[in-house]
């Protein structure tokens, strides 16, 4: 089987592929925060395109990006760079977006994903998700509205957010939503109230945050898990650990497999899609060849005995424990 091949039914009909392409690069996206970051350094966007371009001819039929990861535009180009040479139909290219935290009120939804959809240059979404369970408020020009260094948080319940995005299905924009960073409970309330289930609970995961009882119960009920983040992450030491950990090492030594692809292939074995991140091109190449290989189970006992409960992203950034859809856990 193929990268371009490996795919996993949605509780919808439809299918999604196992292995995507991540496009969040953070020097990129905090110069367009504008936080600390000196507005002329190179853009990373030629990158950005290039690297979803290199994807796409090594198989992955699979981009994840995100308004707030602003690498739309450079997502939209490359793909409609293949399309114009016609190497495939838009139909065999899967694009997932989100919708970002400040996006929440109802009313803001669909103008939210029209902007993604226009900075694409697609006419539809494949996956649209809520790109967390916690809205902020609305305020012109901030993506992260503060006042004495907290998080404006907004009322806005997300099960309102839900159903308008439930509408976009309807509108034929997206073909089907999701979730992102969403806790057990917060999907078992939106199961209890959803007229469209979602069809993915995108969500943090690697050897060192396993989140099984979740994953568990996402699966039990149709919805899709899909890992991002799933090599860890660059801060400092935190892949560096999970790629150089003697058991992964000692698993690709056996596989004659990099370390980052038993990684990925322990993923996809378990039915979780992976979106892992590369703007280096051997990389993106190597992370595309995880399907030619099977991990026993010996092999796949000693992945999950690797989980720390270590997560990648710190919550601080909220600032407060009392935002009524917080924190992202269990």
């Amino acid at each position: 089987m193929s990268a371009s091949e490996a795919k996993i039914p949605l509780n919808n009909g439809l299918s999604i592929p196992l292995l995507g392409l991540g496009t969040f690069v953070e020097g990129h996206a905090v110069r367009h925060f504008n936080i600390g970051v000196h507005m002329s350094e190179p853009s990373q966007s030629e990158q950005i395109k290039t690297a979803v371009e290199i994807a796409l001819d090594a198989g992955y039929r699979h981009v994840d990006t995100a308004s707030i990861y602003f690498s739309e535009k450079e997502v939209g180009m490359a793909v409609r760079s293949r399309l114009e040479r016609e190497d495939f139909t838009r139909k065999e290219i899967f694009i997932t977006s989100k919708l970002w935290n400040t996006f929440h009120d109802p009313a803001d939804v669909r103008p939210a994903c029209l902007e993604s959809l226009s900075n694409l240059g697609l006419s539809y979404l494949d996956l649209y998700l809520m790109h967390t369970p916690m809205g902020f408020q609305n305020v012109p020009g901030e993506l992260f509205p503060r006042k004495n260094n907290m998080i404006l948080a907004s009322n806005v319940d997300y099960i309102d957010t839900w159903k308008a995005m439930e509408k976009l299905v309807d509108e034929g924009l997206v073909k089907s939503i999701g979730v992102s960073n969403f806790n057990r409970s917060q999907v078992e309330r939106l199961l209890s109230v959803a007229r469209i289930k979602p069809a993915i609970n995108q969500v943090e995961l690697h050897p060192y945050l396993a989140q099984q009882e979740m994953v568990k119960y996402c699966q039990s009920n149709g919805i899709v898990v899909t890992a991002h983040t799933p090599l860890g992450s660059p801060q400092p030491n935190f892949e560096e650990q999970i790629l150089l950990d003697p058991v992964i090492i000692a698993i690709a030594e056996k596989n004659g497999k990099t370390a980052a692809q038993i990684i990925l292939r322990y993923q996809v074995q378990k039915n979780i899609v992976v979106i892992p991140k590369s703007l280096t091109a051997s990389r993106i190449v190597q992370n595309s060849k995880i399907f030619d290989f099977k991990l026993d189970e010996d092999e796949m006992q000693k992945i999950t005995a690797l989980d720390r409960n270590w997560r990648r992203y710190n919550i601080d950034i909220f600032q407060s424990d009392t935002h009524p859809y917080f924190p992202f856990s269990e």
